[in-house]
Protein backbone atom coordinates (compact mmCIF):
# COMPACT_ATOMS: atom_id res chain seq x y z
CA UNK A 1 0.00 0.00 0.00
CA UNK A 2 1.14 3.56 -0.60
CA UNK A 3 2.14 5.58 2.42
CA UNK A 4 1.28 9.27 2.92
CA UNK A 5 3.91 11.66 1.62
CA UNK A 6 4.58 14.89 3.54
CA UNK A 7 5.09 17.44 0.70
CA UNK A 8 2.00 19.42 -0.13
CA UNK A 9 0.05 18.25 2.92
CA UNK A 10 -3.61 18.95 3.19
CA UNK A 11 -3.26 22.08 1.08
CA UNK A 12 -2.35 20.19 -2.08
CA UNK A 13 -4.76 20.93 -4.88
CA UNK A 14 -7.05 18.11 -5.91
CA UNK A 15 -7.18 17.16 -9.59
CA UNK A 16 -9.48 19.33 -11.66
CA UNK A 17 -10.73 16.54 -13.88
CA UNK A 18 -13.59 14.39 -12.73
CA UNK A 19 -14.16 10.91 -14.22
CA UNK A 20 -16.77 10.52 -16.93
CA UNK A 21 -19.05 7.56 -16.71
CA UNK A 22 -20.62 7.45 -20.13
CA UNK A 23 -18.47 4.58 -21.34
CA UNK A 24 -19.22 2.22 -18.49
CA UNK A 25 -20.60 -1.21 -19.27
CA UNK A 26 -20.75 -4.25 -17.06
CA UNK A 27 -21.95 -7.80 -17.21
CA UNK A 28 -24.71 -9.14 -15.02
CA UNK A 29 -23.85 -11.81 -12.53
CA UNK A 30 -26.20 -14.63 -11.65
CA UNK A 31 -27.49 -12.97 -8.50
CA UNK A 32 -28.56 -9.92 -10.50
CA UNK A 33 -30.71 -11.85 -12.97
CA UNK A 34 -34.33 -10.83 -12.28
CA UNK A 35 -36.73 -13.62 -11.44
CA UNK A 36 -39.21 -12.37 -14.06
CA UNK A 37 -36.62 -12.98 -16.78
CA UNK A 38 -36.46 -16.59 -15.72
CA UNK A 39 -40.26 -16.92 -15.94
CA UNK A 40 -40.53 -17.83 -12.28
CA UNK A 41 -44.03 -16.37 -12.02
CA UNK A 42 -45.41 -19.04 -14.35
CA UNK A 43 -44.84 -21.62 -11.63
CA UNK A 44 -47.94 -20.40 -9.86
CA UNK A 45 -50.07 -21.31 -12.89
CA UNK A 46 -49.08 -24.97 -12.73
CA UNK A 47 -51.08 -27.27 -10.49
CA UNK A 48 -48.96 -29.13 -8.02
CA UNK A 49 -50.59 -32.41 -9.07
CA UNK A 50 -49.54 -32.03 -12.68
CA UNK A 51 -46.05 -33.45 -12.73
CA UNK A 52 -45.89 -33.52 -16.52
CA UNK A 53 -46.86 -29.85 -16.79
CA UNK A 54 -44.33 -29.01 -14.11
CA UNK A 55 -41.65 -30.80 -16.08
CA UNK A 56 -42.49 -28.77 -19.16
CA UNK A 57 -42.32 -25.54 -17.21
CA UNK A 58 -39.05 -26.52 -15.55
CA UNK A 59 -37.56 -27.35 -18.93
CA UNK A 60 -38.69 -23.95 -20.18
CA UNK A 61 -37.11 -22.24 -17.18
CA UNK A 62 -33.85 -24.09 -17.62
CA UNK A 63 -33.63 -23.15 -21.27
CA UNK A 64 -34.26 -19.49 -20.48
CA UNK A 65 -31.76 -19.49 -17.63
CA UNK A 66 -29.17 -21.15 -19.83
CA UNK A 67 -29.75 -18.57 -22.53
CA UNK A 68 -29.34 -15.68 -20.10
CA UNK A 69 -26.17 -17.12 -18.62
CA UNK A 70 -24.80 -17.77 -22.07
CA UNK A 71 -25.38 -14.15 -23.01
CA UNK A 72 -23.77 -12.95 -19.80
CA UNK A 73 -20.74 -15.12 -20.49
CA UNK A 74 -20.31 -13.41 -23.82
CA UNK A 75 -19.47 -10.20 -21.96
CA UNK A 76 -15.88 -10.97 -20.81
CA UNK A 77 -14.55 -9.56 -24.09
CA UNK A 78 -15.67 -6.10 -22.99
CA UNK A 79 -15.13 -6.55 -19.27
CA UNK A 80 -11.64 -5.00 -19.14
CA UNK A 81 -12.99 -1.91 -20.88
CA UNK A 82 -15.89 -1.71 -18.46
CA UNK A 83 -13.57 -1.78 -15.50
CA UNK A 84 -11.09 0.51 -17.18
CA UNK A 85 -13.41 3.38 -17.86
CA UNK A 86 -15.14 3.35 -14.47
CA UNK A 87 -12.54 5.60 -12.91
CA UNK A 88 -13.39 4.44 -9.43
CA UNK A 89 -13.62 0.76 -8.53
CA UNK A 90 -10.56 -0.83 -10.02
CA UNK A 91 -8.04 1.92 -9.29
CA UNK A 92 -7.11 3.63 -6.05
CA UNK A 93 -4.37 6.00 -7.14
CA UNK A 94 -5.24 6.96 -10.71
CA UNK A 95 -8.26 8.13 -12.72
CA UNK A 96 -8.80 6.48 -16.08
CA UNK A 97 -11.13 7.22 -18.98
CA UNK A 98 -11.36 7.77 -22.73
CA UNK A 99 -11.27 11.26 -24.19
CA UNK A 100 -11.61 12.97 -27.54
CA UNK A 101 -14.61 13.43 -29.84
CA UNK A 102 -14.36 9.79 -30.93
CA UNK A 103 -13.26 8.51 -27.52
CA UNK A 104 -10.05 7.28 -29.11
CA UNK A 105 -7.54 8.78 -26.64
CA UNK A 106 -6.76 6.89 -23.46
CA UNK A 107 -6.44 9.18 -20.45
CA UNK A 108 -4.60 8.42 -17.19
CA UNK A 109 -4.46 10.96 -14.37
CA UNK A 110 -2.24 10.38 -11.36
CA UNK A 111 -4.41 10.97 -8.30
CA UNK A 112 -2.52 11.31 -5.02
CA UNK A 113 -3.09 15.04 -4.46
CA UNK A 114 -2.05 15.12 -0.80
CA UNK A 115 1.31 13.57 -1.73
CA UNK A 116 1.79 15.72 -4.86
CA UNK A 117 1.30 12.52 -6.86
CA UNK A 118 4.38 10.87 -5.39
CA UNK A 119 4.97 7.60 -7.22
CA UNK A 120 4.51 4.58 -5.01
CA UNK A 121 4.76 1.00 -6.18
CA UNK A 122 1.01 0.41 -6.17
CA UNK A 123 0.37 3.54 -8.23
CA UNK A 124 2.83 2.41 -10.89
CA UNK A 125 1.26 -1.04 -10.95
CA UNK A 126 -2.11 0.59 -11.61
CA UNK A 127 -0.59 2.69 -14.40
CA UNK A 128 0.74 -0.52 -15.93
CA UNK A 129 -2.70 -2.14 -15.72
CA UNK A 130 -4.37 0.84 -17.37
CA UNK A 131 -1.76 0.87 -20.13
CA UNK A 132 -2.32 -2.85 -20.74
CA UNK A 133 -6.04 -2.25 -21.10
CA UNK A 134 -5.52 0.66 -23.51
CA UNK A 135 -3.08 -1.42 -25.54
CA UNK A 136 -5.75 -4.08 -25.96
CA UNK A 137 -8.45 -1.56 -26.86
CA UNK A 138 -8.71 -1.31 -30.66
CA UNK A 139 -10.46 2.06 -30.46
CA UNK A 140 -7.61 3.78 -28.64
CA UNK A 141 -4.87 5.22 -30.84
CA UNK A 142 -2.90 7.30 -28.32
CA UNK A 143 -2.60 7.73 -24.55
CA UNK A 144 -2.21 10.84 -22.37
CA UNK A 145 -0.70 10.72 -18.88
CA UNK A 146 -1.05 13.73 -16.58
CA UNK A 147 -1.21 14.76 -12.93
CA UNK A 148 -2.74 17.80 -11.25
CA UNK A 149 -2.16 21.50 -11.88
CA UNK A 150 0.25 21.59 -8.96
CA UNK A 151 2.25 18.45 -9.69
CA UNK A 152 2.64 15.94 -12.48
CA UNK A 153 4.56 13.82 -9.96
CA UNK A 154 6.85 15.32 -7.33
CA UNK A 155 9.02 12.19 -7.18
CA UNK A 156 8.99 8.68 -5.83
CA UNK A 157 7.44 7.92 -2.46
CA UNK A 158 10.51 8.23 -0.22
CA UNK A 159 8.80 6.78 2.85
CA UNK A 160 8.08 3.62 0.88
CA UNK A 161 11.73 3.04 -0.04
CA UNK A 162 13.42 4.56 3.02
CA UNK A 163 14.09 1.27 4.81
CA UNK A 164 14.76 -0.96 1.81
CA UNK A 165 18.03 -2.89 1.79
CA UNK A 166 20.40 -3.58 -1.07
CA UNK A 167 19.42 -7.22 -0.95
CA UNK A 168 15.73 -6.36 -1.33
CA UNK A 169 16.34 -3.92 -4.18
CA UNK A 170 18.75 -6.09 -6.12
CA UNK A 171 17.08 -9.42 -5.43
CA UNK A 172 13.60 -8.10 -6.21
CA UNK A 173 14.75 -5.94 -9.15
CA UNK A 174 13.17 -2.90 -7.51
CA UNK A 175 11.43 -0.46 -9.91
CA UNK A 176 11.72 -2.84 -12.87
CA UNK A 177 8.00 -2.70 -13.68
CA UNK A 178 8.04 1.12 -13.61
CA UNK A 179 9.46 0.93 -17.13
CA UNK A 180 6.14 -0.29 -18.58
CA UNK A 181 5.33 3.16 -19.98
CA UNK A 182 8.34 3.01 -22.30
CA UNK A 183 7.35 -0.38 -23.76
CA UNK A 184 3.80 0.53 -24.84
CA UNK A 185 3.38 0.27 -28.62
CA UNK A 186 0.83 3.06 -28.83
CA UNK A 187 2.11 6.65 -28.65
CA UNK A 188 2.08 8.13 -25.12
CA UNK A 189 1.92 11.87 -24.39
CA UNK A 190 2.92 13.35 -21.03
CA UNK A 191 1.02 16.52 -20.07
CA UNK A 192 3.17 18.05 -17.32
CA UNK A 193 1.90 20.78 -15.02
CA UNK A 194 3.79 21.74 -11.90
CA UNK A 195 6.54 19.53 -10.49
CA UNK A 196 8.05 16.66 -12.49
CA UNK A 197 10.91 15.72 -10.22
CA UNK A 198 12.87 12.54 -9.72
CA UNK A 199 10.63 9.64 -10.65
CA UNK A 200 8.10 12.13 -12.01
CA UNK A 201 10.63 13.48 -14.51
CA UNK A 202 11.61 9.92 -15.39
CA UNK A 203 7.98 8.98 -15.95
CA UNK A 204 7.53 11.95 -18.29
CA UNK A 205 10.66 10.99 -20.22
CA UNK A 206 9.36 7.44 -20.70
CA UNK A 207 6.56 8.98 -22.79
CA UNK A 208 6.99 9.68 -26.49
CA UNK A 209 5.96 13.36 -26.40
CA UNK A 210 6.11 15.83 -23.50
CA UNK A 211 3.85 18.89 -23.38
CA UNK A 212 4.49 21.27 -20.48
CA UNK A 213 2.40 23.84 -18.69
CA UNK A 214 3.90 27.31 -18.25
CA UNK A 215 4.71 26.64 -14.59
CA UNK A 216 6.17 23.16 -15.04
CA UNK A 217 9.50 22.32 -13.39
CA UNK A 218 11.76 19.39 -14.20
CA UNK A 219 14.63 17.90 -12.24
CA UNK A 220 16.48 14.85 -10.91
CA UNK A 221 17.18 15.73 -7.26
CA UNK A 222 18.03 12.19 -6.08
CA UNK A 223 21.59 13.29 -5.27
CA UNK A 224 20.18 15.36 -2.40
CA UNK A 225 18.82 12.13 -0.86
CA UNK A 226 22.12 10.28 -1.15
CA UNK A 227 21.16 8.24 -4.19
CA UNK A 228 20.88 8.54 -7.98
CA UNK A 229 18.02 8.23 -10.49
CA UNK A 230 16.84 4.63 -10.82
CA UNK A 231 14.24 4.67 -13.59
CA UNK A 232 16.18 5.98 -16.54
CA UNK A 233 16.95 9.52 -15.39
CA UNK A 234 20.67 9.43 -16.13
CA UNK A 235 20.09 7.79 -19.52
CA UNK A 236 17.01 9.45 -21.00
CA UNK A 237 17.82 12.90 -19.68
CA UNK A 238 21.29 12.78 -21.23
CA UNK A 239 19.87 11.72 -24.58
CA UNK A 240 17.26 14.47 -24.43
CA UNK A 241 19.29 17.49 -23.28
CA UNK A 242 22.93 16.51 -23.76
CA UNK A 243 25.71 15.62 -21.34
CA UNK A 244 26.45 19.03 -19.81
CA UNK A 245 22.93 19.95 -18.72
CA UNK A 246 22.17 16.37 -17.67
CA UNK A 247 25.29 16.30 -15.50
CA UNK A 248 24.37 19.64 -13.95
CA UNK A 249 20.85 18.54 -13.05
CA UNK A 250 21.87 15.11 -11.76
CA UNK A 251 24.89 16.33 -9.75
CA UNK A 252 23.34 19.46 -8.21
CA UNK A 253 19.70 18.46 -7.88
CA UNK A 254 18.69 21.77 -9.47
CA UNK A 255 15.44 22.21 -11.40
CA UNK A 256 14.73 23.79 -14.80
CA UNK A 257 11.53 25.54 -15.82
CA UNK A 258 9.33 24.82 -18.82
CA UNK A 259 11.04 27.40 -21.03
CA UNK A 260 14.51 25.96 -20.35
CA UNK A 261 13.15 22.44 -20.84
CA UNK A 262 11.79 23.37 -24.26
CA UNK A 263 14.98 25.15 -25.28
CA UNK A 264 17.02 22.08 -24.30
CA UNK A 265 14.77 19.70 -26.23
CA UNK A 266 13.18 17.97 -23.24
CA UNK A 267 9.64 19.13 -24.13
CA UNK A 268 8.12 19.97 -27.50
CA UNK A 269 5.44 22.55 -26.62
CA UNK A 270 4.40 24.83 -23.75
CA UNK A 271 0.79 25.83 -22.99
CA UNK A 272 -1.05 27.81 -20.32
CA UNK A 273 -1.90 25.61 -17.36
CA UNK A 274 -5.60 25.35 -18.15
CA UNK A 275 -5.01 24.56 -21.82
CA UNK A 276 -2.33 21.90 -21.38
CA UNK A 277 -4.50 18.80 -21.02
CA UNK A 278 -6.96 19.72 -23.80
CA UNK A 279 -4.04 20.37 -26.16
CA UNK A 280 -2.44 17.05 -25.24
CA UNK A 281 -5.72 15.28 -25.98
CA UNK A 282 -5.94 17.09 -29.33
CA UNK A 283 -2.48 15.80 -30.18
CA UNK A 284 -3.62 12.32 -29.21
CA UNK A 285 -6.65 12.65 -31.48
CA UNK A 286 -4.44 13.61 -34.44
CA UNK A 287 -2.29 10.56 -33.84
CA UNK A 288 -5.29 8.27 -33.33
CA UNK A 289 -6.73 9.37 -36.69
CA UNK A 290 -3.82 7.69 -38.46
CA UNK A 291 -3.24 3.97 -38.91
CA UNK A 292 -2.52 2.48 -35.47
CA UNK A 293 -0.45 -0.24 -37.10
CA UNK A 294 1.75 2.18 -39.01
CA UNK A 295 2.00 4.53 -36.00
CA UNK A 296 3.49 1.66 -34.01
CA UNK A 297 6.05 1.09 -36.79
CA UNK A 298 6.94 4.79 -36.84
CA UNK A 299 7.37 4.83 -33.06
CA UNK A 300 9.60 1.76 -33.20
CA UNK A 301 11.80 3.37 -35.86
CA UNK A 302 12.25 6.63 -33.93
CA UNK A 303 13.01 4.84 -30.64
CA UNK A 304 15.60 2.70 -32.40
CA UNK A 305 17.64 5.86 -33.03
CA UNK A 306 18.58 5.82 -29.34
CA UNK A 307 19.74 2.21 -29.42
CA UNK A 308 21.38 1.61 -32.81
CA UNK A 309 24.18 3.02 -34.91
CA UNK A 310 23.18 5.23 -37.82
CA UNK A 311 23.72 2.42 -40.31
CA UNK A 312 21.75 -0.09 -38.25
CA UNK A 313 18.99 2.43 -37.60
CA UNK A 314 18.66 3.22 -41.30
CA UNK A 315 18.51 -0.48 -42.07
CA UNK A 316 15.69 -0.99 -39.55
CA UNK A 317 13.82 2.04 -40.88
CA UNK A 318 14.04 0.67 -44.43
CA UNK A 319 12.68 -2.71 -43.35
CA UNK A 320 9.77 -1.09 -41.52
CA UNK A 321 9.13 1.19 -44.48
CA UNK A 322 9.00 -1.85 -46.75
CA UNK A 323 6.69 -3.56 -44.26
CA UNK A 324 4.10 -0.81 -44.62
CA UNK A 325 3.59 -1.99 -48.21
CA UNK A 326 2.13 -5.20 -46.82
CA UNK A 327 -0.65 -3.25 -45.10
CA UNK A 328 -4.05 -2.23 -46.41
CA UNK A 329 -3.64 1.13 -44.68
CA UNK A 330 -0.62 2.07 -46.80
CA UNK A 331 -2.60 1.28 -49.94
CA UNK A 332 -5.61 3.25 -48.66
CA UNK A 333 -3.48 6.23 -47.68
CA UNK A 334 -1.76 6.55 -51.05
CA UNK A 335 -4.96 5.88 -52.98
CA UNK A 336 -6.80 8.55 -50.98
CA UNK A 337 -4.01 11.03 -51.70
CA UNK A 338 -4.17 10.36 -55.44
CA UNK A 339 -7.97 10.59 -55.41
CA UNK A 340 -7.84 13.80 -53.35
CA UNK A 341 -9.97 12.47 -50.50
CA UNK A 342 -9.50 11.78 -46.82
CA UNK A 343 -8.04 8.37 -46.02
CA UNK A 344 -10.10 5.88 -44.04
CA UNK A 345 -7.66 3.68 -42.17
CA UNK A 346 -8.79 0.30 -40.84
CA UNK A 347 -5.65 -0.54 -38.86
CA UNK A 348 -4.66 -3.51 -41.01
Amino acid sequence: MCTPHPPGGANASPPNISPHGKHQRRRLNRKELPACDLGASSLTAVPSSSSSSLSVVMAFLCRNAALLLKNSRAAPAVLPAARLYSSGGQYEYILVEKRGEKSNVGFIQLNRPKALNALCDDLMKEVGQALDAFEADGDVGAIVITGSDRAFAAGADIKEMQNRTFQECYGGNFLAHWNRVSTVKKPVIAAVNGFALGGGCELAMMCDIIYAGEKAQFGQPEILLGTIPGSGGTQRLTRAVGKSLAMELVLTGDKINAQDAKQSGLVSKIYPVDQLVPEAVKCGEKIAANSKLVSAMAKEAVNAAFELTLAEGNRLEKRLFHATFATDDRKEGMTAFVEKRKASFQDN
